[in-house]
């Protein structure tokens, strides 16, 4: 007489929105069969701040202190996203030297954004030498130095960027951009052939190529599952077309291979910045802009590739001094989507590890 096995009863545990390894507020509520992971359904609004209202109340200008709250990590990207737009819509030429010095800010925030993943996503699996590593200080010290800030710099400007480089600047980006591609290599070492590390991240989170494209996935999510596609190279901005670097792509479609493109495209954008660097123009730093936009009627929309991926914003106007409606695109949002996904069929000590490979800024997700 053969004994019937008992039904399994799916368990759902509520995984955050206050977590040690979920970066902000962020409740994953998953269903589990044991220990396996069968249903995952990403719960957001915790930090919802209604920006794309808000900004339909200010003027152009007085928005762009805003948009450094979608992506902390990277406000510049965000900045030149909605300020691409306003230009696209006043028909407005940007001089050379705003355009070099707008792509160098850029890459630098994409550094710093990455280094700081990298301390996040190694700490949140133990390895926590990684994140005494203060390299990202190195990069935010050059923020202060041009900026006067650290973190939300709100330095690129309709027209460029609010003030030129500072006596001594540099000298200094080339001496921290040698050390920091001096320091790479440590990272590679202390990680990428640490064996624990890898046994929590190769194979782990695969995302299908197909899948991600189907999810509207961008960035390193998409790069790490062998998908080539980056803004930079897809429709140039500013003089991206002008330089020379490669897209970084890995065809595990894992976390580790997330992680790897991410590491390799801090050393792309340490070419970038020399080149820039190197090829910075004379000129102004800035066009004449009224001191009152009003943009003439119409629509536009202003892409660029963030350290996550593709970030737009939609802008409309029907030529008065504040836009009608604004609209944005954040790659966070489109990338979390995938995330159920990734992790159906894996357990719960690895649901870490794969939503940290995908790197989210939730303030971009919320809005």
């Amino acid at each position: 007489m053969t004994q019937s096995l008992l039904p399994t009863e799916h368990v759902v545990l509520n995984m955050g929105p206050q977590h040690p390894g979920i970066q902000g507020p962020l409740r994953l509520q998953l269903t589990l069969e044991g220990e396996v992971i069968v249903g995952c359904q990403p719960i957001i609004g915790y930090l919802h701040r209604g920006i794309e209202k808000i900004g339909e109340g200010l003027t152009y200008p007085q928005f762009i202190p805003y948009t450094d709250r979608l992506d902390w990590l990277s406000s510049a990207s965000s900045n030149l996203a909605f300020v691409q737009a306003v230009e696209k819509l006043m028909g407005l030429e940007v001089p050379e030297r705003a355009r070099h010095l707008r792509v160098m800010l850029l890459e630098l925030n994409r550094i710093a954004s990455h280094l700081a993943f990298v301390a996040n996503f190694a700490n949140s699996l133990g390895a926590t030498s990684a994140a005494r590593y203060a390299l990202r200080e190195l990069i935010e010290d050059l923020f202060e130095m041009w900026t006067g800030a650290r973190v939300t710099q709100s330095w690129i400007r309709i027209g460029g960027v609010a003030a030129d480089l500072p006596e001594g600047f540099q000298e200094c980006a080339r001496q921290v951009c040698y050390l920091i591609l001096q320091r790479l290599d440590e990272y590679e070492r202390l990680l990428g052939g640490n064996r624990i590390f890898r046994a929590r991240t190769e194979g782990i989170g695969i995302l299908p190529p197909e899948v991600g494209v189907d999810h509207g996935c961008s960035g390193p999510t998409l790069r790490g599952s062998g998908v080539p596609f980056d803004v930079r190279r897809a429709e140039p901005y500013e003089v991206y077309d002008r330089l020379d670097f490669e897209i970084v792509t890995e065809r595990s479609c894992d976390c580790l291979g997330r992680h790897q493109v991410r590491m390799e495209e801090m050393r792309q954008s340490l070419r970038i910045i020399e080149q820039c660097l190197d090829q910075m123009p004379e000129g102004e730093a800035r066009a004449s802009v009224p001191r009152t936009l009003r943009p003439p009627e119409g629509e536009a929309y202003g892409r660029v590739e963030s350290p996550r991926g593709e970030l737009g914003c939609y802008v409309v106007s029907d030529g008065g001094a504040q836009p009608v409606r604004v609209r944005i695109r954040a790659p966070s949002c489109y990338n979390l989507a995938a995330l159920p996904r990734m992790v159906r069929g894996w357990k719960i000590g690895d649901v870490v590890a794969i939503l940290g490979s995908i790197d989210i800024a939730l303030g971009e997700v919320d809005r």
